[in-house]
């Protein structure tokens, strides 16, 4: 078989993280009795979903972070061994945002990948890993294309004269959003205290601040956001499909 056909897959020993200690408060009721990641989208829970796209672009070594109803989690998903990956976990005594729990997962490797455990995409992550090796960056970010629908009409005017120049009744403006999947350099986690909870935001910010290279990787296939209603009943016409 040619090299060009062979499918992409990272080494077998690259780490990956992946977040599933949040309370899903915006999928209240489904929440009540379940964690957010065994929220069902078709006929399995949404973090299975995730699990399976990490196994099929070749990661086997999968650390769980959990907190919220984590026994659940840990009793449904067990060693991994089902999915054929080796799962461990790392239980949150008290949340920790989303980079936070990194301080306590071992052996994470030069570069690992870390993303939400309530996502639904079907991006390429052996990709996503190879394009960050190669940029040499501290962090990279998969992205993603979204409108957003502005209720009010808007005014764009001279700040001096206050003449009108245009006027938009409720347009949609296009943002390039975090996809919740990122690469790390372990030269991030110089920037994570042990214990304090960090949010993904507050680590690109003190990236930047310091000048260390941080790289966007677009994105234009599929992807949905299950902690938003709106998604999560998206999700669910995808699935059945």
């Amino acid at each position: 078989m040619p090299a060009k056909d062979k499918k992409l897959l990272v080494p077998s020993n690259t780490r990956a993280v992946v977040l599933a200690g949040g309370k899903g408060t915006r999928l209240l009721p489904y929440t009540t009795l379940l964690p957010k990641p065994l929220v069902p989208v078709g006929e399995q829970p949404i973090l299975e979903l995730a699990l399976k796209l990490l196994h099929r672009h070749g990661f086997k070594e999968i650390t769980i972070c959990v907190g919220h109803l984590a026994e659940l989690i840990q009793a449904y998903f067990g060693d991994g061994k089902k999915w054929k990956i080796h799962l461990n976990y790392a239980i949150e005594d008290k949340p920790l945002s989303t980079i936070g729990p990194l301080a306590f997962v071992k052996d994470l490797g030069e570069n690992f990948l870390v993303m939400n455990g309530d996502i639904l995409t079907d991006i390429n992550l052996a990709e996503l890993f190879t394009a960050h090796e190669k940029s040499k960056a501290d962090l990279t970010v998969a992205t993603y294309r979204r409108e957003v629908k502005i209720d009010y009409g808007v005014l764009r005017y001279d700040p001096k004269s206050r003449r009108i120049r245009s006027f938009s009744e409720k347009p949609r403006l296009p943002y390039d959003v975090s996809m919740g999947i990122y690469v790390l350099n372990r030269r991030c986690l110089d920037l994570v205290a042990p214990g304090k909870p960090m949010g993904f935001d507050e680590l690109v910010l003190k990236l930047l601040e310091r000048k260390r290279p941080v790289v966007a990787h677009p994105y234009s296939g599929r992807w949905l956001d299950i902690g938003r209603p709106d998604d999560y009943a998206l999700a669910q016409e995808w699935v059945t499909k």
